[in-house]
């Protein structure tokens, strides 16, 4: 799919979702980046964080599934050679979704860049992340993770963890391969039917013709120009023709022998 039908796409599916209004947002950042607002007026504020480093590599890149004014949010990121975090304030009880927003914008392949993320110090909500592996090169892709906070307290999937003076932390854990990374973040008061997800991943139909042998392909799908061709010989009688085969038959030996006398 060219450039201008994915963001034709994308921007028909966004028209075509249901309008609702996004939850309450107490947080945003764009990792590694300066402010932004998005298309559904969210405001990232600049990353102001000190630890790993902020990159704009993926600026050479078009990122698919979301419209270009947006793509700054997964274009920008900050990596880290350890562990990489990020103190959020958490001021009030209810349900909240954290949306982490990701591109891979360097690596050609899977299992090149794997992490791990953890919430609050022990709730892990990401277990050896692979972006490519989930989306490709150049495609954005987003992790949500529902948790509900109480009295003081993060509840997520049975467990439980302590905020720390009204802050919880998220963080990208170093593995072998290569450096934890993200590119965005947002903090929502609300629910997951709150807020408008990325747009389905596009099927690129050119590779899937490509994906049976051209030949077998060819032979396959060709329709013929015009009536069958009547085969010439199906009338043909070769039990006509059996004598004369042996008579032949019977002669070469006879000659064989002549030979030799």
């Amino acid at each position: 799919m060219g450039v201008s039908a994915a963001f034709w796409a994308c921007l028909l599916w966004v028209l075509s979702q249901e309008v609702r209004g996004l939850g309450e947002i107490t947080y945003a950042v764009n990792c590694g980046g300066e402010a932004h607002i998005d298309v559904f007026g969210i405001h990232y504020q600049k990353d102001q964080n000190r630890v790993g480093t902020a990159s704009e590599y993926g600026k050479q890149l078009i990122i698919a599934r979301v419209p270009p004014p947006d793509q700054i949010l997964y274009q920008t990121e900050r990596y880290h050679t350890g562990n990489l975090g990020y103190d959020i304030p958490v001021e009030r009880d209810g349900w909240y979704l954290l949306v982490l927003k990701f591109s891979e914008v360097y690596f050609h392949a899977p299992n090149m860049k794997v992490f791990d993320v953890i919430l609050n110090g022990d709730l892990t909500i990401a277990t050896d992340l692979d972006i490519y592996e989930r989306v490709g090169r150049g495609v954005a892709h987003d992790e949500y993770i529902e948790f509900e906070v109480k009295q003081g307290r993060i509840l997520y999937e049975g467990e439980e963890s302590e905020l720390t003076r009204g802050q919880m932390r998220v963080e990208f854990i170093k593995s072998y391969r290569d450096n934890p990374k993200v590119n965005a973040i947002v903090l929502m008061r609300g629910r997951m039917e709150d807020w408008t997800p990325l747009p389905p991943l596009a099927v690129d139909s050119d590779d899937e013709e490509f994906t049976e042998d051209p030949l077998e392909s060819t032979s396959k799908h060709r329709n013929p120009s015009g009536p069958k061709t009547r085969d010439p010989y199906e009338n043909y009688d070769t039990t006509a023709l059996l004598p004369i085969f042996v008579a032949i038959g019977a002669f070469i030996p006879l000659v064989f022998c002549l030979c030799k006398l």
